[in-house]
């Protein structure tokens, strides 16, 4: 699998995608070792770069997270997204049955990761604090390849799949919650005011 020829499709082409990745002989290991593990550090960097580095401007005051402090929020945040997207993978794999659809952890894992190309790809965004709307954005849209995933991996039928992205999508929330709690429960400091 050629990861940059993969990204682009699955963004721009997902139905003829995930086709394609439902066929692919992988691992769980895999996809996380090539793949995810490679396109979460985007947001995780630019996020560094972002804070730590430029810093963002508010009323007229300039504000950058110390050094140390984002470097070590980069590494925190890189760890519990990779933990996030096995979370939700895990979380796709138990509901299926609730769902009429086929309960395999590896189409749980290529489905999770997959859609959250758009959010890792957004995240170079994060560079320019003022752009991160750009990645909540690429974040919904990895929503709608979820949504259009959910019938061709998981086999659900086409009057179930709705009710089975809903509760993915609400579960998905609450265990991003959940991270975004333990990260910054381990942050060491806030930000800090330039002149």
């Amino acid at each position: 699998m050629n990861l940059v020829e993969r990204a682009k499709d699955i963004m721009f082409k997902p139905a003829a995608t995930w086709e394609t990745v439902k066929a692919e002989q992988t691992t769980v290991k895999e996809l996380f070792t090539s793949y995810a593990v490679i396109l979460a550090i985007i947001p995780a960097a630019a996020g560094f770069i972002g804070m730590s580095l430029i810093g963002t401007s508010m009323l007229g005051m300039h504000f950058r997270i110390p050094f140390i402090s984002g470097l070590f929020h980069a590494i925190i945040s890189y760890v519990l997204t990779l933990v996030g997207v096995y979370v939700v993978a895990f979380i796709i794999d138990a509901l299926a049955p609730s769902f009429d659809s086929r309960k395999d952890i590896l189409s749980a894992a290529k489905l999770a990761v997959f859609s959250f190309t758009p959010a890792w790809i957004g995240g170079i965004f994060m560079i320019i604090p003022a752009l991160g709307i750009i990645t909540l954005l690429a974040s919904l849209y990895g929503l709608y390849l979820l949504y259009t995933g959910l019938p061709v991996l998981m086999e659900t039928p086409k009057e179930k799949t709705l009710g089975y992205f809903v509760v993915v999508i609400i579960v998905s929330i609450v265990v991003s919650l959940l991270i975004n709690v333990l990260a910054r429960l381990v942050l060491p400091s806030g930000p800090m005011m330039l002149p």
